[in-house]
């Protein structure tokens, strides 16, 4: 087996940043084709980290380009373009020496293809180094630059929520290692967290979810304790919620009706022995869940349909608790899915509100009398959170809003919102919304 270079792991990265930031794909499948390149998990962990720090920043460092190249790249240069970013990233974002990150950019050229372009990178890099202050301070004079979110975003939090607006910026562009939840059907979090130190792997509990530990730094999870046995798995605490607030009892009959990838499912089932359907309406997006389940050791029936037409797929019988975690615009994880401030624009939204409410009609009438809909989404957009459960809310009559205290984020309408970063959380929305036993 050849050996891999430094130069390799970098170019992997390029080749992969390219085509989330230039071609629109999502982060998380081009690192599922990319990273099996690298055949050492230190170098798959370096490019990930290389990648996640790169679309994080992609806004930033981007737009230093143009005041760095005489004319812009051609896009057949695409992930020459994209290993300039990461050689950005490096010296200002990850901490790698100037001179360590300029070589090893230099060299992933050549690793690219692109031999000829090495003199390019090289003087790029060091004009950049030459003139650093000037060029930081050009940048930190936009907005969208300076705060590495798009123009459009920007406007929304101030609009929805101008006091935690900073905050709220801060906590997207923030790294932070994963969160895991711990299988309480096969063991409590006392009982991992001693499996974790005894792995040397460092983690705490979290201070008020019981279910969720958060590592000390990002790891191969395969090298957790119990994975393949089903001991825990990876799922931020904002999310962990989602099963607290349905709760479901046993014998209880459950709709999960946007189960990709199976996080909030699972969850459910490992609190008690519910009858819990789970929907999605594309079969590969099954299959996720499908894969979870079967390694935590849990059961649920799977179908593939559309949530919005029940008829083609519901048995007429009516579910005790309903489980909508909406499609939304996922500004509430971009701590976590750095892509998504790359890819999401402001029209996307009325499409996302419409089928938000699509959703919640044709769910309601699945609901029993009594029975509880919890409405989850991990947007931080006030548009697709509490008014439009308020809007629910006013269309049908027989609906009414259950309670929501927690530790973390503040009642907003009929709902609950965390923003990104509270007690460590991802921004999320929660509904309770209970169907009254008469009109």
């Amino acid at each position: 087996m050849s050996t891999v270079t430094p130069a390799d792991t970098r170019a992997v990265a390029a080749r992969a940043l390219a085509e989330i930031a230039l071609d629109g794909r999502s982060l998380r499948e081009v690192l599922a084709q990319q990273l099996p390149r690298l055949p050492q998990s230190r170098e798959r962990a370096f490019a990930s980290a290389l990648v996640y720090a790169g679309a994080r920043g992609w806004l930033r460092w981007n737009a230093a380009l143009p005041r760095l190249l005489q004319k812009p790249l051609p896009r057949r240069l695409g992930a020459l373009q994209a290993l300039l970013v990461l050689g950005l990233t490096q010296m200002e974002d990850l901490g790698v020496p100037a001179h360590a990150a300029v070589a090893a950019t230099v060299d992933a050229a050549r690793a690219l293809g692109h031999d000829a372009q090495r003199g390019l990178v090289n003087a790029v890099l060091r004009r950049w180094l030459r003139e650093r202050d000037a060029l930081l301070a050009q940048l930190d004079a936009d907005a969208v630059s300076r705060t590495r979110l798009p123009d459009w975003l920007l406007q929304a939090l101030h609009a929805d929520w101008p006091a935690y607006a900073a905050s709220i910026i801060s906590a997207s562009n923030a790294e932070v290692p994963p969160t895991l939840r711990v299988n309480s059907a096969r063991g409590s979090r006392t009982d991992y967290l001693q499996c974790l130190a005894a792995a040397a792997i460092d983690a705490q509990a979290h201070a008020w979810i019981d279910s969720a530990v958060t590592l000390a730094a990002s790891l191969d999870v395969t090298r957790l304790p119990g994975w393949f046995e089903g001991s825990c798995a990876v799922q931020d605490g904002a999310a962990q919620l989602a099963a607290s607030l349905l709760d479901a009892p046993t014998g209880a009959r459950v709709l999960d009706a946007c189960a990709a990838p199976g996080g909030k499912a699972c969850h459910i089932l490992e609190r008690s022995a519910v009858q819990l359907t789970a929907l999605e309406l594309a079969p590969a997006r099954l299959t996720r869940v499908r894969d979870n389940l079967a390694r935590l050791r849990l059961h649920a029936e799977l179908r593939v349909g559309d949530a919005t037409q029940p008829a083609a797929w519901w048995d007429g019988v009516t579910y005790t608790h309903i489980l909508l975690d909406a499609p939304c615009s996922a500004t509430g994880v971009l701590r976590r899915q750095p892509d998504v401030r790359l890819h999401r624009r402001a029209s996307d939204l009325p499409a996302l509100i419409a089928q938000q409410r699509a959703l919640l009609d044709a769910l309601w009438p699945l609901l029993a009398r009594g029975g509880t809909l919890l409405y989850a989404t991990c947007s931080i957009l006030r548009g697709e959170n509490a008014v439009q459960a308020a809007a629910f809310l006013a269309a049908h009559g027989d609906a009414e809003a259950l309670p929501i205290t927690l530790p973390a984020g503040r009642a907003d309408g009929p709902g609950w919102q965390i923003l990104p970063g509270e007690d460590g959380l991802d921004g999320m929305f929660y509904a309770r919304l209970r169907k009254r036993t008469a009109c």
